[in-house]
């Protein structure tokens, strides 16, 4: 009954670590600052930027570091890599410490990579939670990465919206904080239990509502970009956007109660003078899960029977490996994979069409818009309107929100 409502705590923890860990976004609002404190070139500025998205280049490391360390770790290992990087840059642009280019550069690389790190936790968190659902999990937690620079902008606003070094500051520290928030979350992760079809059609709608909720958080942060003079009203601001983000709290809690409800109330109501006779919760679902079980593995029987009588020629293989005694066979048919969501090597990842075709498409597509974001203050200033960045950072921020948040689309179509 807990497990249920701790994966959504950790749901909730992936969703506020995305949130303010997109700290890529805001660039624009303090290059030019960081331009004339280097004393250094448009172009050298641009590499700036290249830098920062050229740290995802070593995002395999985290993947890497966990084989070998724990999931917290790794998640304290992003927030400290980010501390440093942003951390350091904030006291070179507010002339405490003076630093050559190619260490600033460095510093850059450093902060990118954090952003990979935390994408790596994020990720992993959904997947080994939400087996039946990953795909929703994953476009509804990765939505609110771009949202950042967007509340970036309230907190700034907030606090002293006259120092755009203040953006340095709080991506050195905000992830940070997140981290401790979401640490007892992650640390007690419930053991994966396969889930019945009503379950997952339970979650399912549970998704439905969260996106809702992230609909209107998109919206608030849309209609309240604007600077405003009084101090006390954008900290009333800032205090609504971080509301709407503890809001989802609420669900583990409802669905600890549904939970409570079934197995102390429900399932101890009788009816006198009766013949029928009510099933205990436990036994009702525990039964349900054997027949899907069974079913599945019928299911499953039958498809081998059928394909492996159909691999017959040179193009389609098959294999089957011994296990402690069990068989389970793997297929690989025409160039496609029999079971899905599977750990594959990576020898076989570089030989996959649907691998080089997503590959392809986000160098050409997703680098555009980093091209622009990473360029906003200077359009900006090129066009008179340097007061207007931090506009322009939250207009494109919240519709990136809202194009990572359309992904889902395609999944409730396909439910």
């Amino acid at each position: 009954m807990a497990g249920q409502s701790r994966k959504w705590m950790i749901l909730v923890a992936t969703i506020w670590i995305q949130a303010f860990t997109g700290t890529n976004f805001d660039f624009s609002t303090y290059s030019s600052n960081l331009k004339s404190v280097l004393g250094i070139s448009q172009v050298q500025l641009n590499y700036l930027a290249v830098a920062s998205d050229l740290g995802k280049v070593f995002g395999w490391s985290s993947g890497l570091a966990l084989l070998y360390f724990p999931l917290w770790t790794v998640l304290f290992a992003a927030a400290i890599m980010g501390f440093v990087g942003y951390g350091v840059q904030w006291l070179v642009i507010t002339n405490v410490i003076s630093l050559p280019y190619i260490l600033v550069f460095l510093c850059c690389l450093l902060a990118g990579l954090s952003i990979c790190w935390f994408n790596t936790v994020c990720f992993v968190l959904c997947i080994r939670n939400f087996p039946a659902n990953r795909s929703l999990a994953l476009s509804l937690t990765v939505s609110f990465n771009g949202v950042s620079a967007a509340l970036y902008t309230l907190a700034y606003n907030a606090i002293n919206p006259v120092s755009t070094e203040l953006y340095l500051l709080l991506n050195a520290l905000v992830p940070l904080f997140v981290s401790f928030a979401a640490f007892i979350p992650i640390l007690r992760q419930p053991p994966l239990e396969p889930l019945p079809p009503d379950g997952v059609r339970r979650d399912s709608l549970m998704f439905l509502l969260l996106n809702i909720l992230a609909v209107l958080n998109g919206v608030y942060l849309l209609l309240f970009r604007s600077k405003t003079s009084d101090v006390t009203s954008a900290r009333l601001l800032f205090g609504g956007s971080i509301l709407l983000l503890i809001l989802p709290l609420c669900l583990p809690g409802l669905v600890y109660a549904r939970n409570w409800y079934l197995h102390n109330i429900h399932s101890s109501f009788r009816l006198e003078g009766s013949g029928f006779i009510l099933v205990d919760v436990d036994e009702l679902e525990m039964h349900k899960g054997m027949v899907t079980r069974e079913a599945s593995l019928e299911g499953y029987q039958l498809l081998n029977d059928d394909v492996v009588r159909a691999v017959n020629t040179p193009d389609q293989k098959s294999f089957i490996e011994d296990d402690d005694g069990c068989c389970c066979t793997k297929l690989i048919t025409r160039n496609q994979l029999g079971m899905l969501g599977e750990e594959h090597p990576l020898s076989l990842l570089l030989c996959r069409s649907d691998f080089w075709l997503y590959y392809i498409a986000y160098f050409c597509g997703g680098t555009i818009g980093l091209v622009y974001s990473n360029n906003l203050g200077q359009i900006a200033q090129s066009l008179g309107q340097s007061s207007e960045t931090t506009t322009l950072v939250t207009l494109y921020s919240s519709f990136s929100f809202f194009g990572r948040l359309l992904s889902a689309t395609p999944d409730y179509i396909r439910a």
